[in-house]
């Protein structure tokens, strides 16, 4: 029986460990995009970022994208424009919201 025990055992963990592979794998690619978005919206406005991402059954629900600071003599049109394209080019597809949020000293 103790054998039996250790095989289903082995063969569990075995199920569990290929299972995780798939969400491993998308938080690593999600952080890879996060990353380009933040380098290719410091390169186009000049400010750093931090991006943040969720996902749902494989699809991209939210990104949040925190600018430190306020951008001089750029228009928020263009800083939705510019999040948007970066956002939509990385992650390869449009999430269902898109919020941007800046971070200012008190």
């Amino acid at each position: 029986m103790t054998r039996r025990l250790k095989a289903l055992a082995i063969g569990l963990l075995s199920v569990l460990m290929l299972a995780a592979c798939g969400p491993i794998d998308s938080l690593k690619d999600g952080m890879a995009h996060s990353a380009a978005v933040s380098a290719d919206l410091e390169k186009s406005l000049g400010l750093k970022s931090f991006v943040g991402f969720n996902w749902n059954n494989g699809a991209l629900t939210n990104v949040n994208v925190t600018f430190q600071g306020l951008p001089d003599g750029v228009p928020l049109a263009t800083i939705a424009e510019k999040s948007k394209e970066a956002v939509v080019a990385e992650f390869k597809q449009t999430p269902k919201q898109i919020v941007i949020a800046f971070a200012i000293e008190p």
